[in-house]
């Protein structure tokens, strides 16, 4: 609600600020010993939810929080659909971390073709696989990619496969969710992303009992040099299971902006309107939500500050 409402007055950087505070608040009053693996960078950098930074009450269950208040730099993704805010928690030493790598190549599908992808095959070969475990053509299958320059060669050759690209100018995450859900139209997410955001892709997969797989893919010499010196395990592919190596896992997302997964958040005489999804892999439920937030009754306990005025409204 946070960064819808600095969307709507056209402040987007000082939305990520405020969504980052908000979001923060909220962690710290969960009954949790937690401790941030993804986040909003190195403490240098980021005030608040930097990697390493402790979160919650500081009393039990110890658990690994992975954060994304704005999914992508506000300054693009909320002038964009399909932009999400994002928080996944499981068991301690649970979730990996990136360390070095900035990028990964990462490939995502529903339950029904999971055991068909294989990284390490082309594009093609995984959507003839994926296209035998559906029990359809190629010519049917919808590929969720990320509209950037570096997918070029890959847009070509899934179109020349057959399949259908549904180009996206972000959402990463969201792609993620719409290839491992049934019913979505989406059959598969093929794309180099941020790899924090492959981690929440994962959490979300995990609760929904799709497929994922990623491998490191550096997009400068720089990240090269430093994944290079990770040593030969630095290339190897990685399913949902090793980047979240625990069932016990909670993973939510909310809309900010409109999008093929959720309406954005929308501001009305008699609340704010928001649609999210919440999944637990353990039970394997998967909750989609629409609630309606009364400010005047939320502010009296809050110390956010959703109505933008400064306080509580009169």
């Amino acid at each position: 609600m946070v960064a819808a409402r600095s969307l709507a007055v056209q402040e987007r950087e000082r939305a990520g600020q405020a969504a980052t505070a908000a979001m923060r608040l909220v962690l710290q009053t969960i009954e949790m010993d937690g401790v941030v693996v993804v986040g909003e960078g190195e403490k240098q950098l980021a005030p608040v939810l930097h990697h390493g930074e402790i979160i919650g009450t500081g009393r039990p269950p110890a658990v690994d929080v992975a954060a994304d208040p704005i999914e992508g730099a506000p300054s693009r993704a909320l002038g964009r659909p399909d932009t999400l805010s994002l928080a996944a928690l499981s068991e301690r030493w649970s979730m990996w971390d990136p360390g070095p790598s900035l990028y990964v190549e990462q490939i995502v599908v529903g339950r029904a073709a999971r055991e068909a992808v294989d990284l390490s095959r082309g594009p093609t070969s995984n959507l003839e696989r994926v296209a035998e475990a559906l029990r359809c053509r190629v010519q049917d299958l919808n590929v969720f990619v990320l509209d950037k320059p570096r997918h070029t060669a890959l847009i070509q050759e899934i179109r020349a496969a057959g399949a259908r690209v549904q180009a996206h100018a972000g959402g990463f995450v969201a792609g993620a969710i719409l290839a491992a859900a049934s019913g979505t139209g989406v059959d598969a997410l093929m794309s180099v992303g941020r790899a924090s955001e492959a981690v929440l892709a994962a959490a979300a997969v995990r609760g929904l009992g799709g497929g994922l797989q990623i491998r490191r893919a550096p997009q400068s010499q720089e990240e090269r040099s430093r994944v290079q010196a990770l040593g030969p395990g630095a290339g190897e592919i990685l399913t949902e299971n090793d980047l979240i190596r625990s069932e016990e896992v909670f993973f939510a997302a909310t809309g900010i902006t409109d999008g093929s997964l959720f309406r954005g958040v929308r501001f009305g005489r008699d609340g704010v309107i928001t649609e999210s999804l919440v999944t637990h892999a353990l039970s394997g439920t998967a909750r989609y939500i629409r609630a309606i937030h009364q400010l005047d009754k939320l502010m009296r306990f809050s110390q956010i500050d959703y109505a933008g005025g400064g306080g509580p409204p009169k």
